[in-house]
């Protein structure tokens, strides 16, 4: 006997052999067994999902002459064996794609009333989108009120395109795409039965490969049989989309290059970047389709986050809107090169993300953190303390930043005010909103043994910012490796600002005193900052503060 391929050979003769389409089968027994046969039906759904195979067994079972209680056919009868051969003189079907004319239905309809050796003359009328107008005219009446021992079955992969005239005089059933888990186990079944030696590499790139239908799965399945193994066709993918991912218009075109010189047609590289996209968009948005092998869901999980969701969205527009300029394009490969490219390389990135992203890795470059080079790990190169958001990136100082559970010395060597002022724009970072603006209009003039010096430009200043201040010697302390403490004082205008503030410095220098308040003399207001001018310009004011 000839060869037989897998998808012909494990083909489904009952409804129960039926994968993944439960609430059909349901329908169609429950409607067998009531005698409730409606006299049309219109089957839709993805490719190999079993709508040609359940239109036979329907008609098989109407036909049968041994018909179990279940509403099964029986399989064994004449009937059923003529059904599974294809010879059956009740069962009639029409390629609509090739006989899609006026004169292939009106033939059809002058033998509709001829009767047949069986109860039920059953006619499959497959790819039914594929009729001209013409022909879906002619076939009206007839699909409306076809003879008492007629039944119609019309399947397509685009339900959209029947003419709602036609739709409306028949049952739809939509099928599903196979989840991985079902189709998984009816190709381990066929491998078994078959005797066929496949290793779980295979079944998993086969699911892959199947997406979802099992005739693809099969015919993917010999596929592999035949050359020996799985081939590495993820390779080129991955490399475009780490391209995108990194910025690196090198590596998008190199990868690009690979899968054309593969075998592959812009198109199919084009809608294999969609369907990896769009798998990770899911992902991302917690519904990953059903029909994902382990492998793909691993795959999708894993660019989900390397890729933010702003970008796989953006990247699904360019790439779809490249897979419908190639309709008209003398060249496709150029309009999938130039898509890619727009997602990679920042001098053609003009949207307003792109140029926020950007002015930030301005900012990040002038502050001093590295960008991590192409091919790298993104977190190989964060400073302890980056979070990936910019306001959590330091500024660079001598030290190295510590973690707020480290200890801290009380007995390191005398800080320099240098140090303390390259520290200082890191420390504001991490304090409320209240401290970093009352700490913001001083400076720091000083240290010594007992700690430093901060200079506020007026009194009334300084007694707000006392309010914050064990916020901020507590984060500088951390930050210098060391207890710190923070000493106030007014810093006034004019010749004698020095004297007065070595004054100051010398009655708070006495670490094991309290500070004593008796001993400060009130300094004059100075025109430091904006609150000062305010209180100058109105004698008797009062400052109240609102938080």
């Amino acid at each position: 006997m000839a060869y037989q391929s897998l998808y012909r050979r494990y083909r489904s003769g009952r409804f129960s052999e039926l994968v993944g389409q439960k609430h059909v089968v349901t329908a169609l027994k429950n409607a067998i067994t009531e005698n409730r046969v409606g006299h049309a039906y219109l089957f839709s759904g993805p490719r190999g999902t079993g709508k040609t195979s359940t239109a036979r067994i329907l008609g098989k079972a109407l036909n049968c002459t041994s018909l179990e209680t279940d509403g099964e056919p029986c399989c064994t009868c004449d009937s059923c064996l003529s059904f599974s051969e294809g010879n059956s003189y009740d069962l009639h079907e029409l390629d609509a794609a090739s006989n899609n004319g006026v004169e292939a239905i009106r033939d059809l309809i002058s033998k509709v009333a001829l009767g047949s050796p069986g109860r039920t003359k059953v006619y499959i009328l497959d790819e039914v989108h594929m009729l001209t107008s013409g022909a879906e005219n002619a076939l009206l009446k007839t699909l409306e009120e076809p003879p008492s021992h007629v039944v119609f079955v019309l399947a397509t992969t685009e339900p959209q395109k029947v003419v709602s005239t036609i739709r409306s005089r028949t049952q739809h059933f939509e099928f599903e795409l196979i989840p991985s888990n079902l189709l998984g186990d009816h190709l381990r079944w066929v491998v078994q039965d078959a005797g066929l030696d496949v290793t779980d590499e295979m079944i998993d790139y086969v699911l892959r490969v199947g997406g979802g239908s099992a005739r693809d799965a099969l015919s993917a399945l010999e596929q592999t049989l035949a050359r020996g193994g799985t081939p590495d066709d993820d390779t080129a993918v991955e490399e475009v989309l780490d391209g995108i991912v990194l910025g690196d218009p090198s590596e998008v075109i190199s990868g690009l290059s690979k899968a054309v010189q593969s075998g592959r047609s812009p198109r199919v590289i084009g809608e294999i970047l969609i369907d990896r996209l769009r798998n990770a968009f899911l992902t991302a948005m917690g519904s990953a389709p059903d029909h994902l092998s382990d492998h793909q869901e691993e795959q999708s999980k894993k660019l989900s986050e390397r890729m933010p969701l702003a970008t796989i969205t953006k990247s699904l527009e360019t790439i779809g809107g490249a897979l419908v300029g190639m309709r008209n394009s003398p060249d496709p490969r150029i309009d999938l090169e130039v898509a890619i490219l727009k997602l990679s390389h920042p001098k053609l990135q003009n949207d307003s993300t792109s140029i926020l992203r950007r002015i930030e890795k301005i900012e990040r470059h002038l502050e001093g953190v590295e960008e991590p080079s192409l091919g790298e790990s993104t977190d190989s190169k964060k400073p302890a303390s980056y979070s990936g958001k910019k306001k959590d990136i330091p500024t660079p100082v001598e030290e190295a930043p510590i973690a707020h559970d480290e200890p801290v010395s009380e007995n390191d060597d005398l800080l320099s005010l240098q140090e303390v002022e390259s520290a200082w724009p890191e420390i504001k970072k991490g304090l409320s909103g209240k401290a970093k603006a009352r700490f913001s209009g001083g400076r720091f003039v000083s240290t010594d043994s007992s700690g430093v010096t901060f200079a506020l430009p007026n009194e009334i200043h300084r007694d707000r910012c006392a309010e914050c201040l064990s916020e901020v010697e507590e984060l500088i302390s951390q930050k210098l490796h060391r207890k710190t403490n923070v000493h106030l004082i007014v810093e006034s205008a004019g010749a004698n600002t020095a004297q007065k503030i070595e004054t100051q410095v010398s009655t708070t220098s006495k670490a094991d005193e309290g500070i004593d308040l008796d001993s400060l003399e009130d300094a004059e207001a100075t025109a430091g900052d904006g609150l000062s001018l305010v209180v100058d310009s109105f004698p008797g004011a009062k400052i109240v503060d609102h938080e």
